[in-house]
C-alpha cells in the first residue's frame, strides 16, 4: 500500500451563528483590556479536512481546528511532498520525518497541528486497511462505554446557567464543566461573579455530580492564588488552564497547594512538552488534544508516560480521535463531550462536518467494534453551510 495523494480543504462556517455575550469566557486577551479582547477573539469557525489516498483505494481522514488556512499551507508545501509514494504502515518513520523536516519552524503550534492532522488520517487509513477500529490497533477496549462530561456552561445569566446544569444532570451526565467569565482586569468584583457561576452550578446539581471549571489561560498566577481558597468549598474536580501554558512553574505552584486539582495541556505539544510538565509535577490531569499534540502517534506515547506518573489523561474536545485514545487506555477515566447546539464558539462545528461522531446517552458514548478506522466520514451535504477553500 502506497500513498498516492493528499487532499486538504479548509471549511469556514457560513451558517447562522449564536452571538457571544460579554464575559462569555475568560481568555489570554483579557489582560490587554482592548475593546476587541473578548471571547470573539477565540472563535474557531474554520476547520481543516485532510484526506490521504492510497493505491489500494483506502482513504484516511484527519483534521485540525487551529489556524486551518496556515495549517493547510504547512501540509501542502512541506508535508505532502514527504509522504507521496510512502507506505503508511511505516508510521513512526513518517512521523519522525515530518517532525524533523519542520523542526526549525514547527515543533509546536501550527507545525504540530499540521503533523497531527496527517497522523490522524494515517491511523484511520491503517484501521481501514486492517479492518479494525483504531482503538484495537492501540491495545483494544478497556471499558464497556466511555463516560463523558458535558462541556459548555458558559458565563450567562445565572437562571439560564442553572437550567442548563440541571438538564445535563437529568440527561445522565455524572460530570460537567463550566467556564469562568472574569479575570484579573475585572478585580475583586469579577472574582465574586466567578464564584456566583460556580455556586450556581454546584447548587443546581448537588454534591453527587463532578463539577470542573475552566479559566482558558485567562488568569495570572497571582489571581489564581487568590481564587483557589475561594473556590475550595465547591469541591471542584479540577481547575483547568488557570495560567498561560508557558508558565509551567505557575502550574506547579498551584498544584503544590493541594487545594484544587489542576488540569492543563490543551495547548502543549509532543512527548517532550509533557515530559517537562510531568517532571515539574505541574498537573493533576493531562488534557492534550490529539489533533494538536502530534496526532495519535504522540498521544499514545504521552498517555503511557502519564500512566507511569499516575496522572490521568482526559483529552480536550471529545471527538473520535480522542475517544479512541481514551477507549484504549485504562488511565483515561472519561472524555470531554460538546453537546450538540447551534454554532457559537466553533467547538460545535464537527457535528456539522462529520458523520459518525457518537452521541452521548446516559452520560456515556460508545465506539462500534465493527467499524474500521476512526469510524468517521465527511458530511458532504453538511458542507453546504460552509465556504470551502481548496
Amino acid at each position: 500500500m502506497k500513498i498516492t495523494e493528499i487532499r486538504t480543504r479548509v471549511v469556514r462556517w457560513c451558517g447562522k451563528t449564536t452571538p457571544l455575550r460579554p464575559h462569555f469566557c475568560t481568555n489570554p486577551m483579557d489582560l490587554l483590556e482592548l475593546p476587541e479582547a473578548s471571547m470573539q477573539t477565540f472563535t474557531f469557525h474554520g476547520w481543516l479536512l485532510v484526506e490521504v489516498f492510497t493505491d489500494d483505494g483506502h482513504v484516511g481522514l484527519g483534521n485540525a481546528a487551529l489556524a486551518p488556512q496556515v495549517t493547510k499551507q504547512v501540509i501542502d508545501l512541506h508535508l505532502k511532498p514527504l509522504l507521496i509514494g510512502q507506505d503508511p504502515w511505516d508510521l513512526e518513520r513518517l512521523w519522525q520525518h515530518m517532525y524533523r523536516k519542520t523542526m526549525a519552524f514547527g515543533r509546536k503550534g501550527i507545525g504540530m497541528a499540521a503533523i497531527s492532522a496527517i497522523d490522524i488520517a494515517l491511523w484511520d487509513l491503517l484501521g481501514k486497511s486492517a479492518k479494525q477500529p483504531v482503538y484495537r490497533l492501540l491495545g483494544g477496549r478497556t471499558k464497556a462505554r466511555i463516560p463523558v462530561y458535558a462541556s459548555r456552561l458558559y458565563s450567562v445569566e445565572l437562571s439560564e446557567l442553572a437550567a442548563e446544569a440541571r438538564r445535563y444532570k437529568d440527561e445522565g451526565y455524572q460530570a460537567m464543566k463550566l467556564r469562568f467569565g472574569w479575570g484579573p482586569a475585572d478585580g475583586a468584583r469579577g472574582m465574586r461573579r466567578n464564584l456566583e457561576l460556580v455556586r450556581t452550578v454546584r447548587e443546581s446539581v448537588g454534591d453527587g455530580i463532578d463539577v470542573m471549571a475552566d479559566a482558558y489561560m485567562g488568569w495570572t498566577l497571582d489571581y489564581a492564588k487568590r481564587m483557589l481558597p475561594l473556590l475550595e468549598p465547591f469541591h471542584l474536580r479540577w481547575l483547568e488552564e488557570p495560567v498561560i501554558p508557558d508558565d509551567i512553574h505557575g502550574y506547579a505552584e498551584l498544584k503544590s497547594w493541594g487545594r484544587i486539582p489542576i488540569a492543563g495541556g490543551e495547548h502543549e505539544f509532543t512527548l517532550y512538552g509533557f515530559r517537562e510538565l510531568l517532571e515539574a509535577r505541574a498537573l493533576d490531569y493531562i488534557q492534550f488534544d490529539t489533533n494538536r499534540v502530534g496526532g495519535i502517534t504522540q498521544a499514545r506515547k504521552i498517555a503511557a508516560l502519564a500512566e507511569a506518573h499516575s496522572v490521568p489523561v482526559i483529552p480536550h474536545a471529545g471527538q473520535m480521535h480522542n475517544y479512541h485514545i481514551v477507549m484504549a487506555s485504562l488511565n483515561s477515566p472519561m472524555a470531554e463531550y460538546f453537546p450538540i447546539v447551534d454554532v457559537e464558539v466553533g467547538n460545535e462545528l464537527f457535528w456539522y462536518i462529520f458523520q459518525g461522531e457518537p452521541r452521548a446517552k446516559d452520560g456515556c458514548v460508545d465506539l462500534d467494534d465493527s467499524t474500521p478506522g476512526l469510524g468517521l466520514a465527511i458530511n458532504e451535504s453538511g458542507l453546504k453551510q460552509f465556504e470551502i477553500l481548496e
